[in-house]
């Protein structure tokens, strides 16, 4: 069985995210966000009225082994 760690902590509009994995962060309001991994990867998202959600995710994974 593996184990998971994650603590947040927000510094203004940036929030640094800590996990077993890194170091990754983020910034944005409810309707843009934008968030890089610990393993390089960014991920883009929009909310717009009426419930719609995009979002994209740019860059290759390092591929850490996942073990649920």
């Amino acid at each position: 069985m593996g184990w998971h760690y994650r603590k947040s902590i927000k510094v203004g509009p940036f929030r640094i995210n800590l996990s077993r994995h890194g170091v990754g962060h983020s910034f944005g309001n409810r309707r843009f966000h934008v968030s890089t991994y610990p393993d390089g990867r960014r991920h883009v998202s929009v909310r717009l009225p009426g419930g719609f959600h995009i979002g994209k995710t740019f860059g290759k994974s390092r591929g850490y082994p996942r073990h649920y």
